[in-house]
């Protein structure tokens, strides 16, 4: 069990979330699969759109918010800054635009901006005052990775780098891939950038973040989200553990790894 309690280094994935239109299927579903209990922000006024924060062992590890969806986005991932304004500047000099923010969200405990990099794929970021994000990762039903899939991968390591000093490492134990892991100026590695071809038929952007959940059993959890109204690619064996890559009933695509 993996507990966060204070807001993490700047450039680490530290919140997710998820705009649906079918609020109430959405939880339903996610519940099933990762044990997800749901804590529901109150509605004011004439406001009639629903959030809620979804909470393992009691804490949060991932937003849902009632809302038309952003075609193939799926869940959105905030990395982690101390200052959000100074970090959304250097997403501009490095060649990103900024779609939302920097902002303050009301009752959140928290400043936020939404951008999208040099390459075109969706970030937020994540400025913690009192909320500061997952609070559980690496554990059954929590968040354990998020890694980009890119046709330009060389630009997209360049941003990266230039916004939050990551270093890079090639990944020896897949040689055959075009990937690369994302370093904090620590060492800490936060996550990794997959050149991978355009495909002219998918619904999906060509850049893109993709989450991945840990279960304890890939297989069943597959199972789960097909009996639940999504889909799921064949669970596969990995270097890493067994994956598969599934999407809700609205068609957001995640993954899933039992890891070794």
């Amino acid at each position: 069990m993996s507990h966060v309690t204070t807001a993490q280094p700047d450039g680490t994935p530290t919140w997710i979330d998820l705009r649906v239109p079918a609020y109430d299927r959405a939880l339903e579903f996610y519940g099933a699969l990762f044990g997800w209990e749901y804590s529901e922000e109150p509605t004011e006024g004439g406001r009639r759109r629903r959030s809620a924060t979804c909470l393992l062992h009691g804490k949060p590890v991932a937003g849902i918010t009632q809302a038309e969806a952003i075609t193939g986005f799926g869940w959105n991932m905030h990395f982690a800054t101390a200052d959000c304004d100074a970090t959304a500047k250097r997403v501009t000099e490095a060649g990103g635009t900024l779609l939302k923010g920097p902002e303050e969200i009301a009752g959140q405990g928290a400043r936020m901006a939404v951008a999208e990099d040099s390459v075109g794929a969706r970030f937020g970021l994540w400025q913690s005052h009192t909320h500061i994000g997952c609070e559980v990762v690496n554990e059954p039903g929590s968040l354990v990775r998020n890694d980009m899939r890119t046709p330009s991968p060389g630009p997209a390591r360049a941003f990266y780098s230039s916004v939050f000093g990551y270093t890079l490492d090639l990944n020896d134990v897949m040689p055959d891939a075009d990937f690369t892991f994302l370093r904090r100026p620590d060492g800490h590695e936060i996550g990794g950038i997959f050149g991978t071809p355009a495909d002219p038929a998918s619904t999906s952007p060509a850049s893109m973040w993709a989450t991945t959940f840990e279960v304890a059993d890939t297989d069943a959890v597959a199972q789960k989200a097909t009996a639940g109204g999504g889909t799921s690619t064949a669970p596969q064996d990995i270097p890493y553990g067994r994956i598969a890559t599934l999407t809700d009933p609205a068609g957001n695509e995640f993954s899933v790894i039992t890891r070794l």
